[in-house]
C-alpha cells in the first residue's frame, strides 16, 4: 500500500467520524420529536481488491471505511405488538367513556335519580292513604299527580340522553372514518415517496418514521396492522380488508341506522367504499360500534322495560279502584295514543312514549269500593291508594326491577375500569419495550459523541502523521 493510499483510509475514518456525529446531533436535536426513531450510521470496513488481476492486488490491509448507509433504529416485533396493545386499549377506554356516560344519564345513587322519584311517588299514594275522607284528600292527590309525571318526565329525559349519546357516537365515528381514509392516502403516498427515493438512494428514515406514525394512529383508531414490504413500503390490513397496498388504498364509510331508533337500515357498521364490503374493526372504531350496536341499545331496551312494568303494575291496580266520582277502570299511563277510558296495551310503552294519562287528582282511583258497596255514594276508604303505595316494595316491581339495572350497570362499568387499568399497563410497558430501542436516549447519544470526537481526532493525527512522513520523502530524503 503506498503512503498516499493511507491519506485515502485516513479520510474515510474522518469521514465516517463526521457523519456519524452529525447524526448524533440530528438525534439529540429530534429527542422531544414525537414519532421520531433514532438513527445510527452503518459503518462497514474496505477491503482491498478482491479480484486477482496486475495492478489489482492488495495487502490485505483494506482502504478504510464506509459510512454511508443511515438506518433507523427499530424493533418490527414491538412495533406490532404496540399496535396490538394500543388498539385495544382505545377500544377499552371508548367503553369504560361510554358506561360513564351512561352512569351519568341515570344519576344514580342521588336525590334527583329515578329510584328517588319513585320512593316519593309511592310515599304520595301513602299520604293519601291518610286521608280517609272524601273531601280532604285533595292535596294529596295533587301529589300523586305531581310525583308520578316527574318519574314520566325523568323517563324522558334519561331516554333523550341515551338518543342524544348514540348520536355523539355515530358523530364521532363518522369523523374517525374520514381521518382514517385520509391517513391512508398519505400512507400510500409516503410508501411511493419512500420507494422512489430508495431505488435512487437517497435518505428516507424521516418519511418512514412519518409513515410509522400514520400507521400507528391508524392501528389506534380501527385495530388495523402493518406488514414492510421488500421494496420498503408497508401493506395496512384491517378486518380481513387490505386499506392500503402500496400506493393503492381502499376508502372506508358509516352505513347503517342513522338513528338510535332506526331499525330499517340494520346496526351501525363500516364498510368499504364502494364495495360495501362489512369490515369489523378494533381500536376507537369497536369501542364506538360496540356503544351504538350493545351498550347504549341495550340499556335502552332495560329502561323500556321499566316503563312498562311501572305502567303494567300501577294500571292493574288503579284501574280496580274507584275515583271521587264512583267511577273505575281508569288507566293512570299509557303511550300517548291511548284514548277514552280504553285498556292500555303497556306493551307497547316505551321510556320515551310513556305519559300520564290523568290530570284531574279527583279521578285517582284511590277507593277500594263502588258507590254501591258504599251505599250509594262514593267510597273514601283509599284502600286502593294503600295497594298502590305498597307496589314499590312488591316481588317483581318496577323499582326491583330499576335497581338490578342499576346495579348491573355499575358491575360492567367497575369491570370495564378494572380491565382497562391493567390493559393500560401492558401497553405502556410495550411502549416502553418500544421507545428503549427507538427513542432517543441523551446520555447515550452524548457518549456516542465523544467515542465519534475521539475518532475524529485519530483520524486526522493519522493524516498529520502521513503528511509528515510525505514531507521527509518529499523534501528531505537525499539532502545530506
Amino acid at each position: 500500500m503506498s503512503t498516499f493510499s493511507g491519506l485515502n483510509t485516513a479520510s474515510s475514518a474522518l469521514y465516517a467520524s463526521q457523519r456519524a456525529i452529525d447524526v448524533t446531533g440530528q438525534n439529540v436535536a429530534n429527542v422531544n420529536t414525537d414519532g421520531y426513531s433514532r438513527q445510527r450510521v452503518e459503518l462497514k470496513s474496505l477491503g482491498g481488491s478482491t479480484v486477482p488481476a496486475i495492478f489489482s492486488t492488495s495487502s490485505g490491509i483494506g482502504a478504510g471505511v464506509d459510512a454511508d448507509t443511515v438506518v433507523r433504529i427499530r424493533d418490527a416485533f414491538m412495533e406490532s405488538r404496540a399496535q396490538t396493545e394500543q388498539a385495544t386499549t382505545a377500544s377499552l377506554t371508548v367503553k369504560l367513556a361510554t358506561l360513564t356516560q351512561v352512569e351519568d344519564a341515570f344519576h344514580e345513587p342521588g336525590d334527583d335519580g329515578l329510584q328517588a322519584q319513585l320512593s316519593a311517588m309511592w310515599s304520595a299514594w301513602g299520604d293519601v292513604t291518610n286521608n280517609t275522607t272524601v273531601t280532604n284528600g285533595g292535596g294529596a292527590r295533587t301529589a300523586v299527580l305531581q310525583t308520578t309525571q316527574t318519574v314520566v318526565s325523568s323517563l324522558h329525559q334519561i331516554s333523550a340522553t341515551l338518543d342524544a349519546q348514540w348520536m355523539q357516537n355515530r358523530d364521532n365515528l363518522g369523523v374517525l372514518v374520514d381521518d382514517v381514509n385520509a391517513s391512508a392516502k398519505a400512507i400510500a403516498t409516503l410508501n411511493e415517496s419512500i420507494k422512489v427515493a430508495s431505488q435512487a438512494r437517497l435518505p428516507t428514515n424521516e418519511l418512514a418514521d412519518k409513515r410509522d406514525a400514520l400507521v400507528l394512529k391508524v392501528a389506534q383508531q380501527t385495530g388495523a396492522t402493518s406488514a414492510t414490504e421488500a421494496d420498503g413500503t408497508v401493506t395496512v390490513n384491517l378486518g380481513g380488508v387490505t386499506l392500503v397496498s402500496g400506493r393503492t388504498t381502499i376508502s372506508l364509510a358509516l352505513a347503517g341506522a342513522t338513528g338510535p331508533n332506526d331499525a330499517t337500515n340494520g346496526p351501525a357498521r363500516i364498510i368499504t367504499d364502494p364495495r360495501g364490503t362489512t369490515v369489523t374493526p378494533g381500536g376507537t372504531a369497536q369501542g364506538q360500534l360496540e356503544a351504538m350496536t350493545a351498550t347504549i341499545p341495550e340499556y335502552k331496551r332495560q329502561l323500556d322495560g321499566v316503563a312498562q312494568q311501572l305502567v303494567k303494575q300501577l294500571n292493574e291496580v288503579h284501574q280496580s279502584g274507584y275515583d271521587l266520582a264512583g267511577d273505575t277502570d281508569h288507566p293512570l299511563l299509557d303511550d300517548g295514543t291511548g284514548t277514552g277510558d280504553a285498556t292500555v296495551d303497556w306493551t307497547g310503552v316505551t321510556a320515551a312514549n310513556i305519559r300520564l294519562r290523568i290530570s284531574d287528582p279527583d279521578k285517582l282511583a284511590a277507593a277500594s269500593l263502588s258507590k254501591a258497596a258504599a251505599g250509594g255514594i262514593a267510597s273514601g276508604d283509599s284502600l286502593n291508594a294503600d295497594k298502590l303505595s305498597q307496589l314499590g316494595s312488591a316481588t317483581g316491581s318496577t323499582d326491583s326491577l330499576y335497581r338490578k339495572m342499576i346495579v348491573g350497570l355499575g358491575v360492567q362499568a367497575s369491570t370495564a375500569s378494572s380491565t382497562l387499568t391493567a390493559q393500560s399497563v401492558i401497553s405502556t410497558q410495550v411502549d416502553s419495550a418500544r421507545l428503549s430501542v427507538s427513542g432517543v436516549s441523551i446520555d447515550e447519544e452524548m457518549t456516542n459523541m465523544l467515542q465519534f470526537q475521539h475518532a475524529y481526532s485519530a483520524a486526522a493525527r493519522m493524516i498529520t502523521a502521513i503528511d509528515g512522513m510525505l514531507d521527509t520523502i518529499i523534501n528531505r530524503m537525499g539532502v545530506s
